[in-house]
């Protein structure tokens, strides 16, 4: 399996970097920090009370989020469902790449294939 969304990665700036922006800005608490990779905005991850992370996923579609923790660095993507590490993020890319090509090399193959002439 591979993400669909890579292309809306991002080198972001995080909105924050003293916790998750919505929890400061209610009083709230939260557990771990997730980092938007589309936008930068920076929420609380789905063990925090509020959830911040996955509400900013639902309200902006943004689909990939990258753990926010010094010593974490995995990322996420909501609507594959597929997690990964910063390594093998390239060979998703490699991956997804190849997928499209063979999809453009198959269908341009399926438009000029003519059926071989019969001898009668």
């Amino acid at each position: 399996m591979t993400c669909s969304h890579l292309d809306e990665i991002r080198y972001v700036e995080p909105s924050t970097t003293a916790g998750c922006e919505d929890c400061l800005r209610i009083g709230g608490t939260w557990v771990h920090l997730r980092l938007c990779r589309s936008c930068g905005h920076v929420g609380c991850c789905d063990n925090s009370p509020n959830r911040h992370a996955t509400r900013h996923f639902e309200s902006s579609h943004h689909p990939i989020i990258r753990s926010f923790q010094p010593d974490e660095t995995w990322s996420w993507c909501y609507v594959d469902e597929i997690g990964w590490e910063p390594d093998e993020e390239e060979e998703l890319r490699a991956e997804r790449f190849a997928f499209i090509r063979r999809a453009r090399r198959t269908s341009r193959w399926r438009r000029q294939w003519r059926p071989p002439a019969r001898d009668a």
